[in-house]
């Protein structure tokens, strides 16, 4: 199996944060997320897929708590900024011994990006609780990032999607 194969058979199709995805699960289950009425679904769930032409799951925040889940092929490396600044490394795949976890929690208000650093692909899952909506989802901003992060900036500036 390849990424092509793997693009084909789950239908992905481009994210705007980089990498392809397509959403396998949105619950009928209808939640009340904020003080004017919004309704979100209870959960969504989506395939995510980085390839070697597209390696970089790009910063973005998103206002809901985000499980990722490793499936297939090379492990993914996640930069997290906890909103107190602090930037955490994890690597998301199923080599224990190496450190790596199989699952990898996101909390809601955190800024995040992947990147798959070797390998032809690497397939995760996403659950999403309250369920995503693009409405939700903020891409991180070059000047943005320099301001309020000048301490980690030299790190995180290639996983900044410059517009």
């Amino acid at each position: 199996m390849n990424k092509h194969d793997l693009i084909q058979k789950f239908s992905l199709q481009m994210h705007p944060e980089g990498g392809y995805y397509a959403e396998t699960y949105r619950s009928d289950m209808m939640i009340e997320t904020d003080r004017e009425g919004q309704q979100r679904s209870a959960m969504t769930s989506i395939y995510y897929l980085l390839t070697d032409d597209s390696p970089i799951d790009y910063f973005h925040l998103n206002k809901s708590d985000i499980l990722h889940y490793f499936h297939l092929g090379s492990p993914v490396t996640y930069l997290l900024i906890h909103p107190n600044g602090t930037l955490q490394k994890c690597k998301l795949g199923l080599d224990i011994n190496k450190g790596e976890v199989p699952q990898l929690l996101v909390p809601g208000g955190y800024w995040k990006a992947g990147v798959l650093e070797e390998g032809e692909f690497g397939l995760l899952g996403e659950a999403v609780a309250p369920g995503f909506d693009f409405r939700d989802m903020e891409l991180g901003q070059p000047e943005y990032f320099r301001q309020q992060f000048p301490h980690i900036w030299d790190r995180v500036v290639p996983y900044i999607r410059v517009s």
